[in-house]
């Protein structure tokens, strides 16, 4: 395991853990745990928010050259008073625009890296994690690479277009007119889909998710206006453009957003030096055309699964075994295409009990270090 992974840098989070590699000796621990985190979910109102003095100190100073945040595409459409919500007369808004913020690192600097997030949660995903430890945004940082992290476009600091809502509440459009707001829960939006256990408050008893910050993770979900549609996503351009205007990055999803990565090479490949998928919601094995594979083959693709992949979702649709599958599918055509391309899971590496929300788990570092690896050796030049 030490001549796969780079030595780690790591955060004693209040002494919860020794090593980064201890997974096996919590499981009476993590049962009890469970109970506790359990009773919460059940009882409306019963979980607390997370508090300042939780989040773990930094070793050292966190040294930038630059920090900001932006927006990238969007179009001014006219509405009108009712559509604006009645509070002034008819004017004009903005749609459809996606918000980065960012941080570049101090000295010589690496390959950017994009950050997107997936269903129903907000660039917060890569920020500091639930239980209160360093979150890739700034590992990232810290290993020299600029991060530009985004929200979805219609969620989050993108905003989204209010006009639908407010036609269906004066009257003038049919509630089916306004689009489905999905919203993932806590007991199988989360703890099972996302494999913390393999039901709601029973843990894996070799789970790397911090089940005791389960009630914070909750706090990040946000609506998502769309869903599981697979209309045309604005998002797609707007990864490909934000890409074009770093002169090139690697473009990171995680979980619907996926996919993403791919329709950007589609759309314009130019700016795209590498592409990281963290469990892909799909991998699109059977859709992309020939043409469309020869193109992505073109761009080096590194899909990262965790683990308990076949434990039951309970939600409707595809286990992740399912779509893990779909995923070799698709690397088996763009190997036929000669392309660069690096499916695995953690388990692989020798570590067990990463969940889907692996940026967050105990171990959120060491997997960090894994995709840093690929990023230099396959993106990086």
């Amino acid at each position: 395991m030490s001549d796969v992974l780079p030595p780690l840098l790591l955060i004693n989070f209040r002494e919860k853990m020794k090593s980064i590699n201890n997974v096996f000796a919590r499981p009476l621990r993590a049962a009890t745990v469970a109970v506790s985190v359990l009773a919460g979910m059940l009882t409306v109102g019963s979980a607390f928010g997370q508090h300042l003095q939780d989040i773990a100190r930094a070793e050292s100073p966190l040294v930038l050259q630059s920090r900001g945040s932006f927006f990238v595409g969007g179009e001014q459409v006219e509405r009108s008073a009712t559509e604006l919500g009645s509070f002034g007369p008819d004017d004009r808004i903005s749609v459809n625009q996606m918000y980065v913020e960012y941080m570049v690192p101090d000295g010589k600097t690496k390959v950017p890296v994009v950050m997107v997030h997936g269903a129903t949660l907000s660039g917060k995903t890569y920020d500091t994690t639930p239980d209160g430890r360093m979150g890739w945004y700034e590992y990232f940082v810290r290993k020299s690479h600029p991060v530009y992290v985004v929200d979805q476009i219609g969620r989050a600091r993108s905003g989204f277009d209010q006009s639908v809502f407010n036609s269906v509440r004066a009257g003038k459009l049919s509630p089916d007119q306004q689009p489905s707001m999905l919203r993932l829960a806590d007991r199988f939006g989360a703890w099972t889909n996302f494999r913390f256990g393999p039901e709601p408050g029973k843990p894996f008893p070799d789970t790397q998710f911090p089940i005791e910050a389960a009630d914070k993770l909750s706090r990040q979900s946000v609506p998502d206006l769309r869903g599981a549609s697979r209309a045309e996503n604005p998002n797609w351009k707007g990864l490909a453009d934000l890409a074009l205007q770093l002169n090139g990055a690697v473009l990171l999803s995680h979980s619907q957003s996926g996919s993403y990565p791919l329709q950007s090479a589609l759309i314009n490949a130019k700016g795209i030096r590498g592409i990281v998928m963290i469990e892909p919601g799909t991998c699109n094995a059977q859709v992309h055309t020939g043409d469309e594979i020869a193109v992505l083959a073109k761009t080096p693709i590194f899909i990262l699964f965790g683990d308990h992949l076949a434990s039951p979702t309970g939600m409707p649709g595809p286990t992740w075994e399912d779509r893990f599958n779909d995923c070799k599918a698709f690397k088996k055509r763009v190997d036929a295409a000669r392309g660069n391309i690096r499916l695995i899971t953690t388990a692989e590496t020798g570590v067990r009990g990463n969940s889907h929300m692996m940026m967050m788990d105990r171990n959120n570092l060491q997997i960090a270090d894994l995709i840093l690896e690929w990023i230099d050796e396959q993106a990086g030049r």
